[in-house]
Order: C-alpha cells, then sequence, then structure tokens
C-alpha cells in the first residue's frame, strides 16, 4: 500500500515557519542552532582531539633499548629494559621552547637553533670588485 504525503504536518510547519508568531520564531532559533551545531561540531572535535594528543604524547615514555613507546610503566613491555628515572616525565625536567608543540627537543650534544644567536659579518662586494675587474681588463686586449 503506497504512503500518503502528510500535507496536513506540512501546512502547519509551512504556517509555524511564515506567520511572525513566537513559535514559529522558537523553531527558527532550534533549527538555527541546531544547523549551527552540526557546522561547527567538526571544528570542535578537531581541537578536542588536538589537546588530546598532546597530552598523551607527553606522558608517552620511548625505551633507549628498542625505541618502544610505552605509557607509564616504569620497564619497558617489549624488551624489559628499565627506563631511566633521568627521562620520566614530569614538571621535573623543563622542555625546551616550544617543545609542546613541535616536539621533544633537542637530544644530547644537539644544539636547538631557536635559542641561539647566529652572527653574520657583511662584506661590501663593491668595494672589491672594481680591483677585481680592473685586474681582468688589463689582461684581456
Amino acid at each position: 500500500m503506497e504512503r500518503r504525503i502528510p500535507w496536513l504536518w506540512i501546512g502547519v510547519a509551512a504556517a509555524l515557519l511564515l506567520v511572525p508568531t513566537s513559535a514559529g520564531r522558537l523553531l527558527l532559533d532550534v533549527i538555527g542552532g541546531l544547523t549551527l551545531t552540526l557546522l561547527f561540531l567538526p571544528l570542535l572535535l578537531t581541537g578536542v582531539a588536538l589537546i588530546g594528543w598532546q597530552l598523551l604524547r607527553r606522558r608517552l615514555r620511548t625505551c633507549p633499548n628498542c625505541g618502544f613507546a610505552s605509557l607509564g610503566s616504569e620497564a619497558c613491555p617489549a624488551c624489559g629494559c628499565a627506563f631511566d628515572a633521568g627521562e620520566a616525565p614530569g614538571p621535573a625536567a623543563s622542555p625546551a621552547s616550544g617543545a609542546f608543540f613541535w616536539g621533544s627537543g633537542p637530544e644530547e650534544g644537539e644544539i636547538d637553533a631557536r635559542d641561539v644567536t647566529i652572527n653574520v659579518d657583511a662584506i661590501d662586494l663593491e668595494a672589491s670588485a672594481p680591483s677585481e675587474a680592473g685586474s681582468r681588463e688589463s689582461e684581456s686586449p
């Protein structure tokens, strides 16, 4: 059996939307709120996922023996090697600038380029160019 189109309910919904009553405005506000929620929900979930990933990554420990990453254990679950006490995450370790977003910071013996100053000596090229050009001109003819 074929289902009939609910013209009565469509007419009631159209009347609520078209007639400027408080019920029509309430219905439009609810529809607008649901639309905004559906549009901004992916952005909100992406932000929550980014913060969660950063918090999880801060708690991960990498085994110096095999390279396996584990979460909060005293020994590596893969090889059984004990983690060093100095490697434990926590407030005692001071991260490098920007380490929260960009990684764990420099390894031992490496210098982080963000924390150093590079001195550059300027050389005037035009002052040395005429002497070279003059010697070339005397040799060519």
